[in-house]
């Protein structure tokens, strides 16, 4: 098989499992009817937790942030690891294939196809995509959302911080490959999150509060 054929199995694979829109699918079969008429209007986590549904919300959570780092291992297993050259950059097929494969991923759960292009704003399907490629670059944006959070207990500053920081990590701590992809998926983060940053500018932006109810 090509090298493309590979690329183009591994990005339509990802895609089509990133469209699984968890969060609409879990509400519905717990009865809550469609989350997309509530909150938000998102399918993601967060709006799930509008429900007053906690499990729910924290099984979305895993689910969306599982389905792009699952379409990138299996990309990476799957995948020859013979060399290529990808944007005028040594790599290998594998590496390429799983980083295609998981960012098809966020993007399937951005623009899901089975829900007219309207999905999720893909911060945890992002992560597990990083997850799934490069855990030590993903334990950095973890600590980067969790100290952003705490400081500024705006969850989508904290997002948006911990997305632009990523390419700066991988060019860092992995070759140039991974730099590039990571700042595709960071730019789409900051897109998804037009809306937040606005309200964010006019101060209008929600916080996190760690008061018990």
């Amino acid at each position: 098989m090509s090298i493309p054929s590979i690329f183009l199995i591994c990005a339509i694979g990802g895609y089509i499992l990133g469209s699984i829109p968890f969060g609409l699918v879990l509400a519905r079969m717990a009865g809550l009817g469609d989350i997309r008429k509530i909150g938000s209007g998102n399918i993601g986590a967060t709006n799930v937790l509008r429900t007053g549904r906690k499990d729910l919300a924290l099984l979305t959570v895993i689910l969306d942030a599982s389905k792009a780092g699952i379409a990138a291992f299996l990309a990476a297993s799957f995948a020859p690891s013979a060399d290529c050259i990808l944007f005028g950059n040594m790599t290998q097929i594998n590496i390429v294939a799983g980083l295609i494969a998981g960012s098809c991923g966020v993007i399937g759960h951005n623009f899901p196809i089975w829900l007219k292009f309207k999905g999720g704003k893909g911060v945890a399907s992002t992560f597990g995509f990083i997850l799934a490629t490069s855990p030590q670059i993903a334990l950095l944006d973890l600590a980067t959302w969790l100290v952003c959070a705490f400081i500024t207990r705006y969850s989508s500053l904290s997002a948006i911080i911990a997305a632009i920081a990523t390419p700066f990590y991988a060019f860092f701590l992995s070759e140039p490959t991974y730099t590039i992809f990571y700042s595709a998926i960071a730019l789409l983060v900051l897109v998804r999150h037009r809306g937040n940053i606005i309200r964010l500018i006019k101060g209008q932006e929600s916080k996190i509060s760690f008061k018990k109810k």
